[in-house]
């Protein structure tokens, strides 16, 4: 065989595989819409600490799972992570610090780490400040756009 038909045959099996990814990526957004999921993550990764789980207990961090990819398994907080979307809201329910970690990639690249409920309001909080500010940027450019806007001039001030 030559080389020739060897990299053509490996290329159609890597088509195929991207292919079945690119369409459970599709089902996945899919499902998410239908649960009126408007933020969410394709990478991260998320774990919880079994010896520090009060599960049975609290059950808080499987009813504020927005997609439920956690559930009861064993007596244990399981984890489907093909459902879970790395939001970070059963971190920001669970009574324990450093029992669920939660790691994602943002679009431009960067990395969250928490995995405690302090560290979610913190995040959370400068995510919003960031909104808020090119919000604001976008109707006042700069100064004299605000003061048009409000009916003022630099003068009477």
């Amino acid at each position: 065989m030559s080389k020739n038909k060897k990299n053509a045959n490996a290329d159609i099996f890597q088509l195929l595989l991207e292919k079945k990814e690119k369409q459970g990526k599709i089902k996945w957004k899919a499902l998410l819409e239908s649960l009126n999921v408007k933020e969410f993550f394709e990478n991260g990764s998320i774990s919880i600490n079994e010896r520090t789980c009060q599960g049975l207990e609290c059950e808080l961090c499987i009813k504020a799972c927005p997609t439920k990819a956690l559930y009861w398994r064993d007596g244990k907080v399981g984890i489907i992570k093909d459902l879970c979307v790395y939001c970070g809201a059963c971190v920001l329910c669970c009574i324990v610090d450093d029992c669920i970690t939660i790691t994602r990639k943002r679009a431009d690249g960067t990395t969250e780490s928490f995995s405690k409920p302090g560290d979610v309001v913190v995040l959370f909080n400068g995510i919003n400040s960031r909104k808020r500010h090119q919000r604001v940027r976008g109707i006042f450019p700069d100064d004299e756009a605000y003061l048009k806007r409000c009916g003022k001039t630099k003068t009477a001030l």
